[in-house]
């Protein structure tokens, strides 16, 4: 054999397992669609923990993944608008975030295999038929369970014992906000406080409604966290501190940004068990067969630092109970 023809043979059958492991791991591709404003750096620190969980488990975006992120900023028009462009592109996976969302992706498609997280009550929306075996496209991680509820108007008490009146921040056209609400309903009389709803649809009505409230003594807050409020988290949390309303929150990133308490799961970790359900399904697995999975933890938080500028001082016992404390 010339030197010339046997140099060519090697370097063919040096590139043949590169060609066949290129072959081996073709370009998969995923959607997100997210209620979050593209500029939030919270939702922007979720959907990274959720790529972050995927090359952990070997998926690269623009090596052997292709992943289209949709910011919804609360908009349900453009919910619709986005889940109709991310079906259009034939993804192997989405990624939905809340109930709204996942319910626009499916009127869209019921083959596209879907993956959600930060729902509340898949069943009761009808999203899944179960949580053990969903059935469908769809499967995911729930955020809350309606018991939880109660406990953030006890909360609230053990940590401002004076409120005997408590503005619960909702959507009203959110079922299962309302079905949270419920929950909070049934421990008010036994906890001697009087409950006031503040629909949280914009701004000017979360300003107006939350100075009128203030304007009697012993007041408190629930903020139950969803795409609106979550939008406006500054906002909600500067009322909060303009009219000295100590307030419990559903979500920890309003205590980082100054609000008082949070009690709930950790928002960003449970991305990476999404991750982990949308690796099972680009490797054969379906969404029916992937049993919906609830919080195994939820976290209680507390600002020192408000407590302080409101005048309260945080019982020993639940600073012992507390899994993080802001200074």
């Amino acid at each position: 054999m010339r030197r010339r023809e046997f140099i060519l043979t090697l370097g063919g059958a040096a590139a043949w397992p590169l060609a066949a492991r290129a072959q081996q791991q073709p370009m998969r591709r995923i959607g997100i669609l997210t209620p979050y404003a593209a500029d939030d750096r919270e939702g922007q620190a979720r959907v990274g923990a959720l790529q972050q969980g995927l090359a952990e488990l070997g998926w690269t975006d623009g090596r052997n993944l292709r992943t289209d992120v949709r910011w919804g900023a609360n908009d349900r028009d453009r919910y619709s608008q986005y889940a109709a462009e991310l079906v259009a592109l034939a993804p192997d996976v989405i990624v939905a975030v809340t109930s709204v969302v996942v319910a626009a992706l499916q009127r869209e498609t019921r083959t596209v295999p879907i993956v959600f997280v930060g729902v509340i009550d898949p069943v009761g929306a009808g999203l899944v038929a179960s949580l053990a075996r969903p059935g469908g496209n769809t499967t995911g991680f729930t955020v809350f369970e309606y018991g939880l509820s109660p406990k953030w108007l006890a909360l609230l008490k053990e940590i401002a014992p004076r409120v005997t009146r408590a503005a619960v921040l909702r959507n009203p056209t959110s079922a299962p906000e309302i079905g949270l609400l419920g929950g909070i309903q049934s421990v008010a009389s036994s906890l001697r406080v009087e409950l006031s709803l503040i629909d949280e649809r914009d701004t000017g009505e979360i300003e107006r409604a939350v100075t009128a409230f203030a304007r009697e003594p012993n007041g408190g807050q629930i903020v139950l966290s969803s795409a609106s409020t979550l939008l406006h988290r500054e906002l909600i949390v500067s009322l909060a501190a303009r009219h000295r309303l100590p307030a419990v929150y559903t979500d920890r990133v309003f205590v980082a940004a100054g609000g008082l308490t949070s009690y709930g799961p950790n928002r960003i970790e449970q991305y990476r068990p999404a991750a982990g359900y949308v690796d099972r399904i680009l490797k054969g697995e379906k969404p029916a067969d992937l049993p919906v999975q609830a919080p195994t933890k939820y976290e209680l938080v507390i600002n020192l630092k408000t407590a302080k500028a409101l005048g309260l001082e945080v019982p020993p016992t639940l600073l012992a109970r507390a899994d993080e404390v802001i200074e």
